[in-house]
């Protein structure tokens, strides 16, 4: 009895502790994300400020040009981040010419969100579902993280609907082509989110996804090149 009563203490301090370690975590991550959502929204209303602009007849500098350009890759590289409106308002404004710079800008996005997710280390990015008591993930992430790709694809596949398991285990670059350009992405985190989960997958090769993206975001592009006209700007 004497041993308990000396030990019920030591552990409601240790459990207090990992109580205040899991405040500390959440707490910056919910700083970090403030930061970014507010980064974002100066962003967007800076980019939509300017491309109205423009669309008002001001002359356009190279230098703005390069900056919205700039602009338009970071947003699209953020998940649920709606930047894709701001790469089709300056296609309907300037036209045929400005875009191979669209395109090239929306594979730099794109690629830039997919290297993020890559390079997140799995111990990170379980502690961070853990601390979201998103335990079901946070397992699975375990579970595949000592895995190489064909095993962490059989692992996946396993966890995967039917009908969805032979397209991804199979198809997974061309699954990932179609996600890009799927009507209403934005709920699964637009491009950017799409790609960032794609990277923390490991099941992607670079180059292949570079190739991949590359083809998948160019339709659009390719057919205003071709008319090599601005476009009229509805709603505005």
């Amino acid at each position: 009895m004497r041993d308990e009563r000396k030990t019920a203490p030591d552990r409601r301090d240790a459990r207090t502790g990992r109580l205040r370690a899991w405040i500390g975590r959440i707490g910056l991550r919910l700083v970090v994300l403030l930061c970014l959502v507010w980064a974002a929204h100066g962003l967007i209303g800076w980019t939509m400020a300017e491309s109205r602009a423009l669309k008002d007849g001001a002359s356009p500098a190279l230098w703005l040009l390069v900056l919205l350009l700039v602009a338009y890759a970071l947003l699209i590289a953020l998940p649920f981040v709606p930047g894709v409106e701001l790469g089709l308002t300056l296609l309907m404004i300037e036209g045929g010419w400005i875009a191979p710079f669209i395109w090239g800008a929306t594979l730099a996005g794109l690629m830039l969100s997919f290297l993020a997710g890559l390079t997140l280390p799995y111990p990170a990015l379980q502690r961070t579902l853990a601390d979201l008591r998103l335990r079901r993930a946070a397992e699975l992430v375990a579970q595949i993280e000592p895995l190489d790709r064909e095993a962490r694809l059989d692992h996946l596949r396993s966890h995967l609907p039917r009908w969805l398991a032979p397209l991804a285990r199979n198809y997974r670059y061309l699954l990932l082509a179609l996600l890009i350009n799927l009507p209403g992405n934005s709920l699964l985190g637009g491009g950017g989110g799409i790609l960032m989960l794609a990277g923390c997958s490991r099941l992607f090769a670079v180059p292949v996804t570079l190739l991949t993206v590359a083809l998948a975001v160019a339709p659009v592009p390719i057919l205003v090149f071709a008319l090599g006209e601005g476009l009229p700007l509805p709603g505005f």
